[in-house]
């Protein structure tokens, strides 16, 4: 969330409560900051599609390290050892699964840092009053200003839901928040 409103909430159960009523009434662009995970508030947000990724590159990165074995042996460097054939797929699964590994490992580390938006020096955030407790005591909800169905009364319809303030977020036009 670059901009938008951001509510605060004493109780889990209140931020569940109200994330649950705003996705039922369309908004798709909501976002949650709380001191341990809710496992009611990543049901609506969707399947990640890392696992995908990952498994895409984890299939790109075998099929080079097998290629790269082939290439070696049975192309550029050829030597015929006892009549054994030159491109001996047993010879190259450990490597294959290796290179496999290692590509969906670094596919995944590079996608949660992409979809979290690491790493951030500033943010919008980081200005609100009371957001560092977010990783103590406090629940906060951020509805960026993007979603389709982002309206001005929305202030108000957070409080009638129970939080206990809401502030607007304006991103910063020096261009330090990303």
């Amino acid at each position: 969330m670059r901009s938008g409103i951001l509510a605060e909430f004493d109780s889990a159960d209140a931020l569940a409560q109200a994330h649950e009523r705003l996705f039922t009434r369309g908004y798709r662009r909501l976002s949650a900051w709380t001191p341990y995970a809710l496992r009611s508030i990543g049901r609506t947000e969707g399947r990640s599609p890392v696992p995908l990724w990952m498994l895409v590159g984890g299939l790109l990165g075998g099929a080079f390290g097998y290629l790269v074995q082939w290439w070696c042996n049975a192309v550029d460097y050829p030597i015929n050892v006892g009549g054994r054939p030159l491109d001996s797929a047993p010879a190259f699964i450990p490597i294959t699964f290796e290179s496999a590994v290692l590509a969906a490992s670094l596919t995944g580390f590079f996608a949660l840092l992409i979809r979290s938006g690491l790493p951030r020096l500033s943010h919008p955030l980081f200005e609100v009053e009371g957001f560092e407790r977010s990783a103590v005591d406090r629940f906060w909800m951020g509805v960026d200003d993007a979603d389709p169905r982002f309206e001005e009364r929305l202030t108000e319809d957070l409080e009638k839901m129970g939080a206990l303030r809401c502030t607007r977020v304006r991103a910063s036009a020096e261009g330090g928040a990303p």
